[in-house]
């Protein structure tokens, strides 16, 4: 592969009637012999994929986000029958701001919000409850016997009577920190969701549902009654609701880069359509989509920007070295055939390796993030032909003005006229000096040692309560807030299922176990309180002991444990009487609150399963985010050596040169290790919404090495110094690589003011990737290139540094 014509017999040729159309390879000659062709399908296929892109939806599903092969979510789906509403709920807490729940326009206001939500789609009416609701009931043992009954029973009519009954009820049902806050100011709705509405099979609409809950909202809250909603649905319901805001910030990044490249070139018709193009490429990935029965998640909003800026990066290179042959003096056609020849390869190469980089998600056992590298994979192949091909056939028709393409080569020609260098190219220039080298190398170093120390504090999984996805002063996060300040069980619930034999829930041995390692986890940070069978049978044994807390223990008499555990509610005894859940009630989910509750769980199954008794992690929303996080815990470093993997694999079969792969790589690994230093700075998890920004950014970062060395060793091959070798690439191909890394740094920074913290995260993780693969690509590659790359000529004729021939001035003047 040549990188300029000072390198390649290819002549300055100003009429297309000189040019020889059957010259350069297969690829060429069928793309630009037949140029018309290649526009018009392009054209229609832009169309067809524009309409489909109208059908994309955006969704998401409580399944696609969990690791569904991992053991313990198997164990959570083999048993989700017996302990239905313990994956994916919300949670609405009615608040009154006057008084006390015990209040007849309260829980007449109550009663309203708890039938519209029943009626709502996707609801499992069955084990919905509410203190409207005949699940929650209440049991006493009075002098008659053992008595019980719905917290707000038939006869209910408002007086102060009933409100009276409905006090002593609640006090006796057990729900106080569950349904009934602490202070009696507010009390819960639980509504436990379905994959799929019954009624007419088709995937539960998160946005629909989120929409619906909200204008509940809007409807209800009143000067004395607040609502506060929590859950994964309404997670994504704030996230679609934000995609307008995500959107602007897209197109504040588009038109920031559309503007930097136009006072680049100074060409606005070749600026608009290296834009344009990049989008082209972004309608094609979003009408694919749909076709192929795919939908866009919120977790992978950020792919169609993504495709765009590699789209602009590998776009602003074609027109770059289109306006430099045109500048010296060949026609617009022939300098596009040119530009093919010169950078398809190194374009092919940095694009397979960004598809692969992005394809090795598919070995992380997550569906979102299958689809997400699906997607981006998509995309990345859209690029091969709208930027790769499209691009350089359109340019061919529109060229570049005369005095942008003059102007391309006004550096180039000053210096082999022999004036000053740019101070910005003799900087960079004077790091293949060893000296300079020495100390380039030395602050990599430097760098890789603090960032490795930090990447070592770096934790998997959600490090702040609440969604960390949106910004803590969120309305979300605020009500997040409110439910954790005023109930003692959390909506973060790790449940172990202990599957027993045959009628074994009553037996006194497993329920002494279950019993015994509910109070080890009491005893941990993080855990607020538990519940369990074995806990009611010791409330019902003081209960039936004139409330006497000395027989506050198991009784070992299995049918005494039968008669204390007659009343108990199904979700803490299934009827099949195989089961018997823990529930763990957590104060957040935060990975250091899950990794405490699992490792002692395990370490206590290890200790104590039998055939009478398996201890099985794990159901509720904490238990399955447990499990998540240890899929991605095992996937980051699978995912990181893959990646890096096929693109040395890539830049081997590029360079056919184990030094230049080193040379490549290095700069690459600093910036992954510096990424992780600053994702522990900022505070952020590595989870299923962030895994794949280190791999996108290793895909995209190869791009601007793979540039700068192709042209490198053509010109080491060709006999320059390494001075010379790399200045010609900074004035071919550097240029545009500073200037797209700038670009698209500016552009995705202006996300970190966004009101959905995700996008802000990512913004500021990919501007930092997009400016340390920028500065690898131009002060650590040449640094490492002293050392380990030599010309393969030595050509003692070259006493100065021409950057180009001077035979070639003269064809240009």
């Amino acid at each position: 592969m040549h990188a300029d014509s000072s390198l390649d017999p290819h002549p300055v040729i100003a009429r297309v009637e000189d040019f020889d159309r059957r010259s350069g390879n297969l690829l060429e000659r069928a793309f630009f012999n037949f140029r018309p062709l290649v526009v018009i399908a392009c054209l229609l296929v832009t169309l067809l994929l524009g309409w489909q892109a109208g059908k994309l939806q955006l969704n998401a599903s409580f399944e696609k986000m969990i690791p569904t092969t991992h053991p313990y979510v198997i164990n959570f789906l083999e048993y989700r029958g017996k302990l239905s509403g313990l994956g994916n709920s919300v949670r609405i807490a009615v608040e009154t701001t006057s008084g006390d729940i015990y209040d007849k326009t309260y829980l007449e206001t109550l009663a309203r919000i708890n039938d519209e939500v029943f009626l709502l789609p996707g609801v499992d009416r069955a084990y919905m409850k509410s203190l409207w609701t005949p699940a929650v009931r209440w049991t006493a043992v009075t002098e008659e016997g053992l008595e019980g009954g719905t917290v707000i029973s038939e006869d209910y009519d408002g007086s102060p009577q009933a409100l009276q009954k409905v006090r002593s009820n609640i006090e006796r049902s057990g729900q106080i920190g569950q349904l009934v806050a602490n202070d009696f100011k507010s009390s819960i709705i639980y509504v436990p969701l379905l994959s799929r509405i019954e009624a007419t099979g088709q995937a539960l609409d998160y946005a629909e549902f989120a929409r619906q809950v909200e204008a509940l909202r809007a409807k209800h809250e009143s000067a004395t009654i607040r609502i506060h909603i929590t859950g994964f649905a309404k997670i994504i319901g704030d996230l679609i609701d934000g995609l307008a805001e995500v959107l602007k910030y897209f197109a504040v990044a588009i038109v920031i880069a559309a503007a930097m490249v136009c006072a680049y070139s100074r060409d606005l018709r070749s600026t608009l359509l290296v834009v344009s193009v990049s989008l082209v490429a972004v309608v094609w990935q979003l009408g694919l989509l749909p076709t192929l029965g795919f939908r866009l998640d919120p977790f992978s909003m950020l792919v169609p920007f993504l495709v765009f800026a590699i789209g602009m990066s590998h776009g602003a290179q074609k027109m770059n070295g289109i306006m430099q042959d045109i500048g010296r003096g060949t026609h617009k056609l022939v300098a596009a055939r040119y530009t093919f020849r010169r950078l398809f390869l190194a374009g092919l190469t940095a694009l397979l390796a960004d598809a692969v980089g992005f394809a090795v998600l598919l070995v992380i056992d997550i569906l979102v993030i299958k689809e997400l590298a699906l997607a981006a994979s998509l995309g990345v192949g859209v690029l091969i032909f709208t930027n790769l091909i499209l691009l350089p056939v359109l340019l061919s028709y529109t060229g570049v003005s005369r005095r942008a393409a003059e102007r391309s080569l006004r550096t180039e020609l000053a210096d082999s006229a022999g004036g000053e260098r740019h101070r910005v190219w003799h900087t960079l220039v004077r790091f293949t000096e060893r000296k300079w080298a020495l100390g380039a190398i030395a602050v990599s170093a430097g760098l890789a040692a603090l960032g490795f120390a930090a990447s070592l504090h770096l934790q998997i999984g959600d490090l702040d309560p609440g969604a960390p996805e949106l910004r803590p002063e969120s309305r979300y996060n605020r009500d997040s807030a409110f439910m954790v300040a005023n109930y003692a069980a959390s909506a973060d619930i790790l449940v172990v299922m202990v599957k027993t034999a045959d009628k074994g829930c009553v037996s006194y041995p497993v329920v002494s176990r279950i019993d015994e390692l509910a109070w080890a986890l009491e005893q941990l940070p993080g855990v607020d309180s538990t519940s369990s069978a074995p806990a009611l049978a010791k409330l019902s044994s003081v209960g039936y002991n004139e409330g006497n807390l000395k027989w506050y223990e198991l009784v070992p008499n299995e049918a005494a444990l039968g008669t204390l555990l007659t009343y108990a509610p199904r979700e803490l005894l299934p009827a099949s009487c195989d089961l018997l859940p823990l529930y763990v009630y957590l104060k957040d989910h935060k990975a250091a609150t899950l990794s405490r509750v699992v490792e002692t769980v395990e370490a206590f199954k290890a200790q104590h399963d039998s055939d009478e008794a398996r201890f099985l992690l794990a159901a509720g929303s904490a238990g399955i985010e447990a499990a998540t996080n240890i899929v991605v815990q095992r996937a980051w470093y699978e995912m990181l050596a893959l990646v890096y993997g096929a693109v040395v694999v890539l830049c081997f079969v590029t360079f056919r040169s184990w030094r230049a792969v080193v040379v490549a790589v290095l700069p690459l690994m600093l910036t992954s290790l510096l990424a992780e230093a600053l994702m522990v700075m900022l505070g952020i998890g590595v989870k299923v919404a962030t895994l794949p920004v280190i791999a996108l950014g290793v895909g995209i970062g190869v791009d601007y090495a793979l540039y700068i060395l192709s042209v490198m060793l053509a010109r080491l091959r060709a006999g320059h110094t390494l001075a010379q070798a790399y200045y010609g690439a900074l004035l071919f191909t550097g240029k545009v690589v500073m200037l797209t890394g700038l670009t698209l740094a500016l552009g995705v920074a202006t996300w970190a003011f966004s009101d959905i913290k995700f996008q802000a995260d990512m913004g500021i993780l990919l501007a930092f990737m997009f400016l340390w693969n920028m500065l690898g690509a131009l002060i650590l590659l040449p640094a490492l290139a002293c050392f380990m790359l030599k010309p393969t000529v030595v050509r003692s004729d070259r006493a100065a540094d021409p950057a180009v021939p001077e035979e070639r001035h003269k064809l240009a003047a």
